[in-house]
């Protein structure tokens, strides 16, 4: 088969026709654009060998003579300047050319050609797919890149049929979704609520539906309707059948009447709900309307309704001029109510307008049944059904560029992952506040430091007690005149909050240990760490009270192994394998394989040499997850002998070994941040406490902390970094922009 010539009204339609005739693998040799469309010139790729394997017409006569110029080399020798040898040339050299140029038009024609077919196949990288997937959902361009920027390390190189990346989009999705989530609080609170929008999104149903919640909860004798609309036909009978049905009062309010005028009229009524006249988002009566419902004394709460089934472009322009309104008549207008659920083939315009605007969702209208059919929104199942309703994307969809984000988008978005992430850092991590109350307290002067510290930094009646406590060096850290804080851990063994100061705890060890298991009486397994083996006499408290430990051992450390004793390090062949446990060590995935010794301890000098106590000596070999390199061992002590109760502690304290120097690039950092009369101790404290935070965001593995580590890392805009000081970094930056973001607000209410 030779060459062919295809011609479509668009290249699509010309390559379709060449794929049908030719298959995906044909050749491309031109194309060229005529004012039917597209002119497109072919070949099968198996003829591209029968060309190649016998002569073309060209080299057929450039071989003829070739084999002339043999055969009558006498006459070539002897007349070098014959005409037929510069034709001879010419022809090659044209040849040439025409390759060539005939090369260079296929290598263009396949890039189209794969380029073609990229585009009828899905991404390959997860990040593409989860673009492709809202994109195919309804939502647009620069919303699936805002929203995936944010993957996880942790699914970068998932396969396509792994469903974590999915599930991690729709809590995405359901994280950026503020909706209500106490139906109770919005009917007991008495007052004017107004429903607002555009004509046909269904506010005379939805005000039936909420009329007929208020009376189940407070009677018809207290609940009364108002209209707004005197322009609809029947409007009036409308709400009039339905204020009969529910045995409450209805009233009309006209244009030129303020809403204070109700007053007198609705003696009594607690809880009255206005349904105002419909009016397209570009009618300029707008303002004049939210005037009229903002122009009294008496307070009037507006929800926006916003029709699932409408298109973006359209929600967009009506939460814009609404909101206009409501701003210029010095309100606001943050609520809204989504209505028409039912038939909305998608959901994504509609929820992304919402995310967008910053709305908060307060119920979902999904029938016409009074009052069944208006329910509380949940999140999670609205992100689930906008992901699941999804349709092929059109070429003008798949080709069209990204439009770069408007500034002020871009910093509307910035704003609501930076509450999110505080959000979710105070329900995830316990006294996280505390260190909001910390880095707010450095702000004021030396001596209201000192007076409200103690309440910061000691743990109260309030503070839910730790499982466990990690017991710092008694000395200065190095390079560094400041010493350690205790950290406490819970029962998985990670960190948490508050630090404990050392120079805050009682003197001795002793008294350390009394207050810390004080602080611990309730808890079902509490356990101590130490950084060295502890005295004869904390020990024998910690048996007395049934109080499992682990001490940090060196490989010099010595014990005594069947009458001898021997440093640790010495005993490596002797130890029993035991499983192995999964941690992260300066950023990286580690696995540290476990083995146990059973020993004993060496007596101190006031026992006798029988008064020996039993010990297991604790092995980890830390290896690199990734390259299977050895890292290092670490050694410790316990009288514990059972795996399942010493592997918390093991845990625990491998989980920790970054604390010094994630506190220590934090105290840098603070220094140069915070005001120059910050007290040592409340510098000492948020270091320490953010690097705690830290810590605990590094090493937990569930799904919650996942989605927090990549919020965060996407705040800090790089992934260059090692993952724990990225993290830190993220925080601290986290709380500077908390801090420019309060006194932004403080400077608006002044003024």
């Amino acid at each position: 088969m030779g060459v062919m010539r295809f011609t479509g009204a668009n290249s699509r339609d010309a390559m379709r026709q060449v794929r049908e005739v030719l298959g995906d693998d044909a050749l491309i040799l031109a194309n060229r654009p005529t004012d039917d469309g597209v002119e497109i010139l072919a070949m099968a790729d198996d003829a591209v060998g029968n060309l190649t394997s016998s002569p073309a017409p060209s080299s057929r006569v450039a071989s003829s003579r070739s084999a002339t110029a043999e055969s009558g080399n006498e006459t070539a020798r002897t007349e070098p300047h014959s005409p037929a040898a510069p034709e001879a040339n010419e022809e090659s050299a044209d040849l040439r050319s025409m390759s060539a140029r005939l090369l260079s038009e296929m290598q263009d024609m396949r890039a189209l050609l794969a380029r073609e077919q990229s585009r009828r196949h899905p991404e390959t990288d997860c990040a593409g797919r989860l673009r492709r997937i809202l994109r195919e959902a309804g939502f647009s361009h620069d919303f699936a890149q805002e929203l995936v920027t944010g993957l996880p390390r942790e699914l970068d190189k998932t396969a396509p049929d792994d469903e974590r990346p999915l599930a991690w989009l729709q809590r995405q999705l359901a994280s950026q979704l503020s909706v209500g989530t106490d139906e109770d609080a919005f009917f007991q609170a008495p007052g004017i609520t107004a429903l607002v929008g555009p004509t046909g999104v269904g506010k005379t149903t939805t005000t039936a539906k909420l009329a007929a919640r208020y009376v189940e909860r407070h009677g018809a004798d207290r609940v009364a309707l108002v209209t707004t609309d005197s322009f609809r036909i029947g409007a009036h009978e409308q709400l009039r059948i339905y204020a009969e049905l529910l045995g409450i009062r209805m009233v009309a309010l006209d244009p030129d009447q303020p809403v204070d005028s109700l007053a007198t009229r609705l003696m009594g009524r607690r809880w009255v709900i206005i349904d105002t006249v419909g009016m397209s988002q570009r009618d300029q009566r707008i303002v004049e309307q939210i005037a009229q419902l903002q122009g009294g004394r008496v307070k009037v709460h507006m929800v926006l309704l916003l029709n699932a089934a409408s298109q973006p472009e359209t929600l967009n322009e009506v939460v814009q001029r609404y909101r206009a309104a409501a701003t210029s008549a010095n309100s606001r207008l943050d609520r809204c109510l989504v209505s028409k659920q039912d038939e909305a083939c998608r959901l994504a315009p509609v929820l992304e307008t919402i995310i967008r605007h910053n709305l908060t969702l307060s119920f979902v209208s999904h029938g016409q049944r009074v009052p069944e059919d208006l329910s509380l929104p949940d999140a999670a199942s609205l992100a689930a059904r906008a992901l699941a309703t999804r349709s092929p994307l059109t070429e003008n969809a798949e080709s069209a560029p990204a439009r770069s984000p408007i500034a002020g988008r871009q910093l509307l978005g910035q704003g609501r992952r930076i509450a999110l992430s505080l959000t979710r850092l105070r329900a995830r991590v316990p006294g996280f506040n505390t260190l909001e109350r910390a880095w707010d307290l450095s702000a004021t002067s030396t001596v209201e430091q000192q007076d409200n510290l103690p309440s910061l930094l000691e743990p109260s009646s309030h503070t839910t007690p730790a499982t466990g406590l990690l017991w710092a060096p008694r000395r200065a850290a190095s390079r560094s005149d400041w010493r350690l804080p205790d950290l406490c851990v819970d029962a998985e063994g990670l960190p948490r909050l508050p630090v404990r100061l050392q120079h805050r705890q009682p003197a001795g060890d002793l008294e350390r240990l009394k207050a810390a298991l004080a602080h611990q009486a309730n808890e079902s397994s509490p356990f101590q760490l130490f950084p060295t083996l502890p005295g004869s006499t904390i020990r024998d408290e910690l048996d007395g009270s049934s109080i499992q430990w682990l001490a940090r051992a060196q490989p010099a450390t010595r014990v005594i192994h069947q009458g001898e004793s021997r440093s640790v390090s010495r005993l490596a062949s002797l130890f029993d394998g035991c499983g192995h446990l999964d941690t992260r060590l300066r950023g990286k995935a580690v696995k540290a394989s476990l083995a146990k010794l059973r020993v004993s301890l060496p007596p101190s000098k006031r026992d006798s040499a029988e008064a020996c106590q039993y010990a297991h000596l604790w092995q980890a070999t830390l290896y690199d997850e990734e390259s299977g390199r050895q890292l290092g061992k670490r050694y410790w002590l316990s009288p514990s002998e059972e795996t399942h109760s010493a592997r918390p502690l093991l845990q625990a304290v491998l989980n920790s070994e970054g604390l010094e120097q994630l506190t220590r690039e934090a105290m840098s950092t603070l220094t140069a941040w915070l005001p120059a009369g910050t007290r040592a101790e409340l510098l000492l404290a948020l270091a320490a406490g953010i690097a705690a935070v830290t810590l605990h965001l590094e090493h937990a593995g569930d799904e919650d902390a996942m989605d927090l580590r990549a919020e965060l890392l996407e705040l800090l805009g790089t992934r260059r970094r090692r993952r724990d000081t990225a993290l830190l970094q993220a925080l601290l930056q986290l709380f500077a922009t908390r801090e420019a973001i309060r006194h932004i607000q403080s400077s608006g209410d002044a003024q």
